[in-house]
Formats: C-alpha cells, sequence, structure tokens
C-alpha cells in the first residue's frame, strides 16, 4: 500500500511538472470567460512542444512586477496546502501566476484603437464581442501601437476595465510583454465549480482575417 501511494504522488508529481496543471483564478480579469474562485486545467505541453495562437487562454509566472503588492502572494501554505500542490491542487493562496488572453503573436503589430473603438493586429481590426465582458465599449481605455518581441507575447484579460495586463506594464520592464519563457501553458477547461464546466475557446474566427507578421 505504501508503495502505492508513493507511486502514486509520483506520477501526480511528474504530471503536474511537465504535462497538466491545476490552477485557481483569483481575479475578476477575465470575466466573463472565467469567474473568480474557478480553476482550470493547464496544458503544459504549449508552448514548450505545441505552438500557442492568437486567442488562446494562458497562465504565466510574473513576469516581473505585475503582481508587486498581492497580499495573498505572501501568505505561507499550511501542511495540507502545500501537500495538495505538491500534487497538484492549488490553494487559493498561490497568486504568483497570472491569466490571460493571447492577442499578439511574436513580430504582430498590435494598436488600439481604430474609428469603431476596435483593436487592429497587423493593421486588421477584430471584432472581439465574442469574449469581451462589455463589448459594446471600446476595446481599450489605454491606447497603444506596439510590436511584439520575438519570442513574447501581448495578453489581455477579456474584463478589459479590470485587468491590469501588456497595456497597463508598458512602461515597466519587459514593456508589458510576457515571454515565452514565462508561460506555463495553455489553459484548456473549467473544472470547478462543476456547474461551470467547459472547454476554454480561442475563437478563431475573431483572428481568421489577421495577415502573418512581416518579421
Amino acid at each position: 500500500m505504501a508503495v502505492i501511494v508513493v507511486v502514486a504522488v509520483l506520477c501526480s508529481f511528474l504530471i503536474k511538472t511537465f504535462v497538466a496543471r491545476s490552477f485557481y483564478i483569483p481575479s475578476a480579469s477575465m470575466e466573463k470567460t472565467l469567474m473568480i474562485n474557478d480553476r482550470v486545467i493547464v496544458n503544459e505541453l504549449q508552448p514548450s512542444l505545441l505552438p500557442l495562437t492568437r486567442g488562446d487562454v494562458v497562465v504565466f509566472k510574473d513576469p516581473g512586477g505585475w503582481l508587486l503588492g498581492s497580499a495573498a502572494s505572501t501568505q505561507s501554505l499550511t501542511p495540507l496546502e502545500a501537500a495538495l500542490s505538491f500534487v497538484g491542487i492549488p490553494s487559493a493562496k498561490e497568486d504568483d501566476h497570472l491569466i490571460k488572453r493571447i492577442i499578439g503573436l511574436p513580430g504582430d503589430k498590435v494598436a488600439c484603437c481604430n474609428a469603431l473603438g476596435q483593436m487592429t493586429v497587423n493593421g486588421q481590426a477584430i471584432n472581439e464581442s465574442p469574449y469581451l465582458f462589455s463589448p459594446h465599449e471600446p476595446a481599450s481605455a489605454i491606447p497603444f501601437d506596439e510590436t511584439v518581441p520575438a519570442r513574447s507575447y501581448w495578453v489581455m484579460g477579456d474584463n478589459r476595465n479590470d485587468s491590469a495586463d501588456s497595456r497597463y506594464h508598458m512602461g515597466g520592464r519587459g514593456g508589458g510583454f510576457v515571454p515565452q519563457s514565462a508561460i506555463v501553458g495553455r489553459a484548456l477547461v473549467i473544472t470547478w465549480p462543476v456547474g461551470r464546466w467547459t472547454w476554454l475557446d480561442d475563437y478563431p474566427a475573431v483572428f481568421a482575417a489577421v495577415p502573418q507578421s512581416k518579421q
């Protein structure tokens, strides 16, 4: 029995480390796609083995100062919480990661807003109404015109008025871009609460007309 328990824990640890992992959603920045207290499963094979695409919802480590001043990040875990975290079941106290939607890939030129209040990617306006919390408002209250560096991404929350995303950190370290090395993986499915179980869409139709970057 002891051997079985040890093997099960080891397998859980390896799966969490290399394949899939659960994360807790602590903020409203991705509403209505993700609600506070949701839990999601993240595919860690993206982007290590599989490429990310525009529209993917990704979990990433703080690329530098994004979580500065977060109270929960300083809370210590109880022994039980630490044990559950080891096998891939995170505590609500573990908020050292963020979750946003990829809008710009490496080399993309992202800008906002045009005369209709829409974002443009490589000069092509996109209609983000399928996932935005406030689809009838401009896509961003913060204007920007940026080119995404190599091996980096431009990310934004679906709840644009309550999301300290790439726009908010343009003047900080890294210029608001998230390096590929900071990305844990793509969020695939909401697992909790049970009533909210659903796959997370990357809305390919929104980005279908976007041309490839020139880089």
